[in-house]
């Protein structure tokens, strides 16, 4: 290949609300006419359920990449690697034949729940939460197999469990259809809820428990490092992509904190995009003790990441608008809250309409809005809504402090991005600046950084500076109002919880 020939990186970005897909030149930056963005949404059932026919799925993929592809036509030069972030938690059943035996089901799929108390009752939940860094809960494998066994007889997703023949992850169901290759990265097997951290393999105990063989699983990548090229099938669609090297998927947490810079232990990256997430990278072990709160996966086999996840987050804000009419009004509202004093509502907000994974990890946690009075307006209720999500990311703080000491928060997230108000509450409510970067494609961007360290084209994601951006310093009077505000929804939670 001559020395002048330019190299690029294919990043997709597989969110369950949405699949980008761009190009990426060796230094990590995007090619902004190469950018594409297909909505897309899990279809919601009655039973609490969050899915997608996988062959949907794929097909939304490869439209992805053949939309990409068209759109960089003139852009001269080689295609290398793909680099790829998926949402964690995604479960996927297929047969010898490789077909799908179920849906795919996504992290907020709660047809589980009622598994999670046998769980409970059969294993010691902090030793295992030790182990792979997961509560047991209805957004992880094992509550999800056990359902899918037989744990709910009236369900009818139980009768392809015979039929399975390997569990994997969207992403790997993705790559097997790609490149006939079984293989998960540990960054996308951490998050399971079934892989032990520190010895970087499926967790045994669990399996023999759900008896689910450890051959039933997809092969582990024994080094990040590792590639795969596409089959003759996608050659043949891509030829432009029949040499490019795809690299099995990171989880879109992982990537999302590379991407906004945060991959050392006093940088926090908090994002909200349909859901929320504050989240501490950095190069080392598993913390010894893992706080109750908080879960913790792995970014790659010398890297760990630790945080809280909120089921609600921008689809609570949507849903908020949506329901109180406030859809073609956003600019009025959030004027309109940035005016009213913090709390001065005198409500009680508790945001689990889509259940609540940290802190509390309560199955059956719903939302609620306390203190209603005939004086209370829209504004009150979304102002509520705004302050609770920020409560609940001080609950994580709290908790991630208790492994590293933050010093620095950088947000992203398209929520954070469309409402300054909100950004701002949050850091009053947490007492500490924020920064939001000029970075709209964090998950995508911390993928390519990654392979383009893996290959050698950057010496360590370490090194990349956090891009610039908004600051959000906090109002000291504000904090101060929040902090007793703050007091009286933990107490409510706590009365309502138990």
């Amino acid at each position: 290949m001559p020395a002048s020939t330019k190299q690029y990186i294919l990043a997709l970005d597989i969110g369950t609300s949405s699949v980008r897909a761009a190009l990426y030149d060796d230094a990590g930056n995007v090619l902004p006419r190469t950018m594409v963005k297909n909505e897309r949404t899990l279809t919601a059932t009655d039973e609490g359920g969050a899915e997608i026919e996988a062959g949907e799925a794929f097909e939304q993929i490869v439209a992805a990449v053949d939309d990409v592809l068209e759109k960089a036509t003139n852009v001269k030069g080689d295609i290398t690697h793909v680099a790829t972030s998926c949402f964690w938690h995604s479960l996927v059943g297929v047969d010898a034949k490789r077909k799908p035996t179920t849906k795919v089901f996504g992290w907020a799929d709660t047809r589980s729940r009622e598994q999670v108390a046998v769980l409970k009752k059969r294993f010691d939940e902090s030793a295992v939460h030790s182990r792979t860094g997961a509560r047991f809960h209805s957004s992880f494998w094992p509550a999800k197999l056990l359902w899918l066994k037989g744990g709910n007889t009236s369900s009818s997703e139980c009768a392809p469990f015979k039929k399975t023949a390997s569990w994997l992850s969207l992403s790997d169901y993705i790559l097997l259809k790609l490149t006939d290759t079984l293989t998960t990265s540990v960054s996308m097997a951490s998050a399971t809820g079934i892989f032990d951290l520190r010895k970087c393999a499926w967790d045994a105990e669990l399996l023999k428990f759900l008896k689910v063989k450890p051959s039933a699983l997809p092969q582990i990548a024994v080094e990040d490092s590792a590639t795969f090229a596409l089959n003759s099938k996608f050659a043949k669609r891509w030829p432009r992509l029949k040499n490019s090297q795809w690299f099995p998927a990171i989880g879109d947490g992982a990537a999302n904190n590379i991407g906004a810079g945060c991959v050392k232990k006093s940088k926090a990256a908090l994002m909200i995009g349909t859901s929320g997430a504050m989240r501490v990278a950095y190069k080392g072990d598993p913390p010894a003790t893992i706080p109750p709160g908080l879960w913790c996966y792995r970014v790659d086999r010398t890297r760990v990441i630790i945080g809280g996840a909120l089921s609600d987050g921008g689809g609570l804000y949507r849903w908020l608008k949506d329901n109180l009419r406030l859809l073609a009004d956003d600019d009025k509202t959030e004027a309109e809250i940035a005016k009213r004093p913090p709390a001065g509502h005198g409500l009680i907000f508790l945001p689990f309409l889509a259940g609540e994974r940290s802190t509390g990890y309560h199955e059956n946690a719903t939302g609620a809005i306390i203190g209603l009075r005939s004086a209370t307006d829209t504004i009150d209720i979304v102002q509520a809504a705004l302050e609770s999500v920020a409560y609940r990311f001080a609950d994580i703080l709290d908790q991630l402090n208790h492994v590293c000491r933050i010093r620095e928060i950088v947000a992203s997230g398209g929520a954070l991005r469309q409402s300054p108000v909100w950004t701002q509450i949050i850091a009053d409510v947490l007492g500490r600046n924020m920064s939001l970067p000029d970075t709209r494609e964090a998950s995508s961007r911390g993928a390519v950084l990654l392979a383009l360290e893996i290959v050698g084209k950057i010496r360590s994601i370490e090194r990349i500076p956090t891009p610039e951006g908004c600051s959000f310093k906090t109002d000291r009077a504000r904090s101060g109002l929040y902090l007793a505000a703050k007091k009286n929804h933990s107490e409510n939670y706590k009365c309502l919880m138990s």
